[in-house]
């Protein structure tokens, strides 16, 4: 009966490191870095908001890819759709207002990963075929509308709002983080569409059998990841004031390494909203650390990369 118990209770210690691995690396590196870079500013107050600044959209954009990583589906062509409407943001602001240019973007977006539904459920087509196809697409068609020129922005109160301003000391970035990170949360651990989308990634013919529409959950999905995208285009159009058909360019992995980190499963079943913006606050470390450091960019993206694979290994694979 003793050794029973014992066995049981180390089970459960093993569950609970495994459950909070994510936390223990991030608070890892932090100290490490606390330590190591404490008389380059590290624990200043401006380099911590600066973190969080830096890493707001990869967070916001990690929210979304959690729920579509939920399903066992991936979305390549995010990074092209926040460079279009970052610059369809940019030229509405500018001749119709803030109003606007919100629905425009976030309308082109949806659009965007409402195409992208359509051929992963009803096509049948793999998303990640599906999604590289519109990724290329969008890309061209980001670079042709404004000729590879950036869009300028001069409405403050849009700059304010999308990424530029401060309430007090606090980034408004950090709020739009903040915002997403408890909505996400919430519908993915509280209501009866988070339990949904786990079971579609889970076991999809069970989930059918079930009465689930995966289909359905998948193609709504796709689509809300695309007006997520298009409010990541405008946070990065305020924050810069302008408008570049770069913006995302580089992103896609990150948000991707950023969920996976943060102990999602690439094959589905598994969605944690916090785990990824974990995730993504490590990846942000990583980089201003490596920054404090002084190391050029080569060397800067071999630790990140090594550092990133450290970290999945010894984040739980189930």
């Amino acid at each position: 009966m003793y050794i029973k118990n014992k066995s049981i209770l180390r089970e459960k210690i093993s569950a609970n490191i495994k459950e909070y691995m994510i936390f223990i690396i991030a608070f890892g590196i932090f100290i490490i870095f606390s330590i190591v870079l404490f008389d380059k500013g590290f624990l200043t107050g401006v380099n911590i908001l600066n973190i969080f600044r830096q890493t707001a959209m990869i967070s916001v954009m990690a929210v979304g890819y959690t729920f579509v990583m939920a399903t066992g589906e991936i979305d390549l062509s995010i990074g092209s759709t926040i460079a279009l409407t970052a610059l369809i943001s940019a030229i509405v602001v500018g001749k119709f207002g803030i109003l606007a240019s919100l629905i425009a973007a976030v309308s082109f977006g949806a659009l965007i990963g409402f195409i992208n539904g359509f051929f992963v459920v009803k096509v049948k087509i793999p998303s990640f075929l599906a999604t590289l196809a519109m990724m290329i697409m969008v890309q061209g068609f980001a670079r042709w509308i404004t000729q590879l020129r950036a869009i300028s922005v001069t409405n403050k109160t849009f700059n304010f709002i999308f990424g530029g301003g401060n309430l007090g000391r606090v980034p408004i970035l950090f709020i739009w983080t903040l915002l997403f990170i408890i909505i996400g949360h919430f519908i993915m651990v509280k209501t009866s569409f988070g339990r949904k989308v786990l079971a579609t990634g889970g076991n999809q013919v069970a989930a059918r059998f079930s009465g689930i529409n995966t289909g359905n959950i998948k193609w709504l999905l796709f689509t809300v990841l695309g007006a997520i995208a298009a409010i990541t285009g405008m946070l990065y159009t305020g924050r810069m004031t302008a408008a570049r058909y770069s913006y995302g360019e580089n992103d896609l992995f990150t948000i991707m390494a950023a969920v996976i980190i943060g102990g999602n499963s690439i094959y589905g079943g598994k969605g944690t909203v916090v785990g990824a913006f974990i995730g993504s606050i490590i990846i942000g470390m990583v980089n201003n650390g490596l920054i404090l450091f002084g190391l050029n960019v080569d060397l800067q993206i071999i630790f990140k990369g090594a550092i990133i694979l450290l970290a999945i290994i010894l984040s739980p694979k189930e």
